[in-house]
């Protein structure tokens, strides 16, 4: 039995002896089992949350628990942590390709075997593939698994996060399938060869620890389970999670009409230059229950580190087409079991080694994400879903504290985290991730506590988001303040196209950008209060990246493109601010339909202003909501009139 085996009779329709007949057990246990399973990848997820010493696991959640079964069933990936999406869409493969690697027969009971080569596991280095095989009566009978981000692995940028390296060997430690530990005992010689690399090996090594202990855990978990349940229960229970997932996903893939459904989106550029921009195209074809996802007309592998993977590329397609068509859909390896993949060898979704680097992946296949419903949106009609901010704007920084102490900074300070889109279901939340992440938000107490910043602002920017019957998400606007010298890498990669694209006919989000505020223009002391978001705020700043006015240095959809890499770094004085404005999430619907209460209550919460309700609503707002935003009122007569003009 492989994980491409499909049932000719639907799970639904099968009778109790057909059921028990393929999978060892009867309904009730096998769902009992796949809940148990659930329980197991959340535990270890809390265990490793809760220990974690790096802060971009302990603050972000940056890593994913699976359970993948044995050889014998091609290594479906059954079960997984309510984590990061771009993770566990890869880790089924991933597990496979490493462990056929290694050789399923050379492991034995207490391995750790790992890998973070993204051409055989997915994703970028700093993301590093944990693997634990669990046995049954000297046999494996399944992998417990972990993939969890590493703060620093070599490369010539502290942290890794930038587009700007040029080859793999500008990226860092590249780690084949290897063992960690071999029977319960630290591989010396592999701990030794990733410490040697690393910027924060003293970070790293507690972790390393503590995923070994959860890895352990689900082990242990699991033999539980395989002692109440028995062994032809267990495996049939990992076939019927993947069963489950493929039969979904194919009964939605043919609710669609045949047809060919064509998508676009833009990067805006890579890190060599801004003389060239990256198409993400893909060509859905769809015939039956069938769904073929084509990439060809995807632009070349990009000269700096902004390229992804096959694998990562099917992950976007997958998180994609589960969104769109049945977002219940347990997330397995079964998701793609009616979903084909091509794209030419050496394009920006299927780069190859050693130019083709792959860092900021996650950008490249968010676009895909946004290509997929440009593709679909315009048939599901109501069941479209609208783009949302398109890039987390990364600000990746290191400095050096007045003793003489090292201190670096990845994700925590930019822009990344804004707007989703709307739906049918309601308006775009403003504050969250994108659609392939599914992180939390590190504290401003335990960021400012371990990097010297203050975080003067972080809040929603009004008449960003894109109208529509429910709305967009409003753009999210954050200030940095460095106490420090500073020398930064920002990426903001998607400020030329909007992201946030409407569907049903709802409005696009606004463009962001990024700014430095040099220290005699923040000046916060002398001026007593924050530097407002307003057109004339500008004028004296260093734009980092976006559209902006030459002049005035504001925002100007129609105006110059400023580069994020123009400089090889964005290096700061003590007291300069970074202002990074996220683009907002899509409508949904005629905003023109949108209940004026509904308008006003955006007027008084800040999302939409007074002009922007009359403008983009047909709605008349009376009132000042900025010193009475509990007194402002709709002219009802008005805002009749103004809907019907």
């Amino acid at each position: 039995m492989t994980t491409t085996d499909l049932p000719t009779v639907s799970l639904r329709d099968m009778s109790d002896d057909e059921f028990t007949a393929r999978y060892g057990t009867d309904r009730f246990t096998a769902s009992v089992i796949t809940n148990r399973l659930h329980y197991v990848v959340e535990h270890m997820s809390t265990g490793f949350l809760r220990e974690a010493f790096s802060p971009i696991i302990r603050d972000w959640y940056d890593f994913a628990c699976t359970i993948s079964g044995p050889p014998e069933q091609d290594y479906p990936m059954s079960v997984v942590s309510n984590s990061l999406v771009v993770f566990l869409g890869t880790m089924g493969d991933a597990v496979r390709n490493t462990v056929i690697e290694y050789g399923p027969e050379n492991l034995r009971p207490g391995d750790v075997l790992i890998c973070n080569d993204p051409y055989r596991t997915g994703t970028h280095v700093n993301d590093v593939l944990f693997i634990h095989p669990v046995f049954r009566d000297d046999k494996i009978v399944s992998f417990v698994n972990i993939r969890a981000h590493q703060l620093d692995m070599g490369g010539t940028v502290p942290g890794g996060f930038s587009g700007t390296k040029a080859n793999i060997y500008e990226n860092g430690l590249v780690i084949p399938p290897v063992l960690l530990y071999r029977q319960g005992e630290p591989v010396r010689s592999t701990f030794s060869l990733i410490f040697d690399n690393s910027r924060f090996g003293d970070i790293l090594l507690p972790d390393f620890k503590s995923i070994y202990q959860q890895l352990h855990l689900g082990a242990r978990l699991i033999s539980e389970n395989i002692d109440r349940y028995g062994t032809d229960a267990y495996l049939g229970t990992l076939q019927y999670a993947v069963d489950t997932s493929a039969e979904r996903m194919r009964d939605a893939i043919a609710r669609i009409p045949d047809g060919d459904y064509v998508g676009t989106g833009l990067f805006d550029a890579d890190g060599m230059d801004d003389s060239e921009e990256y198409l993400i195209k893909i060509t859905l074809i769809k015939r039956g229950e069938n769904v073929e996802a084509e990439l060809s007309g995807t632009s070349r592998q990009a000269r700096t580190s902004i390229n992804a993977s096959m694998l990562d590329a099917k992950t976007a397609v997958g998180a994609a087409m589960t969104m769109l068509l049945d977002p219940d859909t347990p997330f397995t390896s079964g998701t793609w079991r009616n979903i084909d993949m091509a794209c030419p060898p050496g394009a920006l979704l299927n780069s190859l080694p050693p130019d083709g680097a792959s860092m900021m992946f996650w950008e490249t296949t968010t676009i895909l994400v946004t290509a997929v419903f440009d593709a679909l949106n315009p048939i599901l009609g109501e069941r479209g879903i609208a783009g949302d901010y398109g890039s987390i704007n990364l600000h990746n920084a290191s400095g050096v504290l007045s003793d003489g102490t090292p201190w670096a900074t990845a994700a925590q300070c930019g822009g990344e985290h804004g707007p989703w889109g709307a739906t049918s279901d309601g308006d775009g939340d403003s504050y969250t991730v994108l659609f392939m992440l599914n992180n939390l938000d590190p504290a401003t107490e335990a960021i400012e506590h371990d990097v010297p910043v203050v975080l003067l602002r972080k809040e929603a920017a009004a008449d960003t988001a894109g109208a529509g019957f429910n709305r967009g998400g409003a753009a999210t606007i954050r200030d940095s303040l460095w106490l420090t010298d500073a020398s930064a890498y920002s990426s903001p990669f998607r400020t030329k196209v909007p992201s946030g694209i409407g569907a049903n006919g709802g409005g696009t989000g606004k463009l962001g950008a990024v700014w430095i505020f040099p220290p005699e223009v923040t000046d916060i002391r002398r001026r007593g209060q924050l530097i407002p978001h307003s057109h004339d705020a500008y004028a004296d700043t260093i734009p980092v990246g976006g559209m902006l006015d030459p002049i005035t240095k504001a925002l100007d959809p129609a105006g110059k493109y400023f580069y994020f890499a123009s400089q090889p770094s964005w290096d700061t004085k003590a007291g300069a601010m970074f202002r990074y404005l996220t683009n907002g999430g899509g409508g949904w619907g005629k905003a023109f339909e949108r209940d004026p209460e509904r308008v006003l209550r955006d007027v008084r919460d800040g999302y939409v202003t007074v002009e922007g309700a009359a403008r983009d609503y047909g709605v008349v707002v009376l009132g000042d909501p900025d010193n009475d935003p509990e007194g402002i009122s709709v002219d009802e007569d008005a805002t009749r009139v103004l809907r019907q003009s």
